[in-house]
């Protein structure tokens, strides 16, 4: 049997994200994807090293790779429209768990049951997907203010807030002692 999904997933490079605001540097999915991984995986070393966890970091970093491969069905749902109100937020993650459902469909059936632990973390991974995630918008708010770009700076707080407001110890770490970084040009970087 052929199957198409490691085609779908290369198609994450075609699909955007920020669709509403100005952007001085547009960031696709697959962008946006290595660099929550990345993060979701320092989250979860901060957490097991200095907050008592003991999650899997490598399987996290994994999840947090495919945590939004449904857009390349759906496309970006901009935020704010995303959590407008509580009925279209159910009906979005309906709508994404029928993408992903398709996705895993694409998978030869001996290969599907490890990408579907995947698609399906355990809460406490799940939470610091979501960090990570969180993290990487303020990345990119980050990087657009730095460059001049004022439509990011509501964006900034908010999520910075978001951010915050989760009381996710590893998080708040990786806020102080990483985040200061973002705003420095590479030659100040020693």
């Amino acid at each position: 049997m052929k199957s198409h999904f490691y085609a779908m997933l290369s198609r994450m490079k075609n699909i955007y994200r920020w669709g509403l605001m100005r952007n001085t540097r547009k960031e696709n999915l697959s962008e946006h994807s290595l660099e929550v991984a990345i993060i979701a995986h320092a989250l979860a070393v901060i957490k097991n090293h200095r907050c008592g966890g003991n999650v899997d970091a490598n399987a996290i970093a994994a999840a947090a790779m495919l945590h939004d491969t449904s857009e390349i069905i759906t496309g970006d749902m901009p935020t704010p429209i995303k959590y407008y109100n509580a009925d279209i937020k159910t009906a979005y993650k309906d709508i994404e768990k029928v993408a992903n459902e398709r996705l895993l469909s694409m998978l030869p059936e001996d290969l599907r049951g490890d990408y579907e632990n995947l698609y399906c973390p355990d809460s406490e991974a799940e939470k610091i997907i979501k960090a990570a995630d969180k993290l990487s918008a303020l990345i990119k708010c980050i990087e657009e203010t730095v460059s001049g770009n004022r439509e990011f700076e509501a964006a900034k707080k908010s999520t910075l807030k978001a951010i915050k407001d989760m009381k996710l110890p590893e998080a708040d770490i990786f806020i102080d002692e990483f985040i200061d970084s973002f705003y420095l040009p590479i030659d100040e970087m020693k």
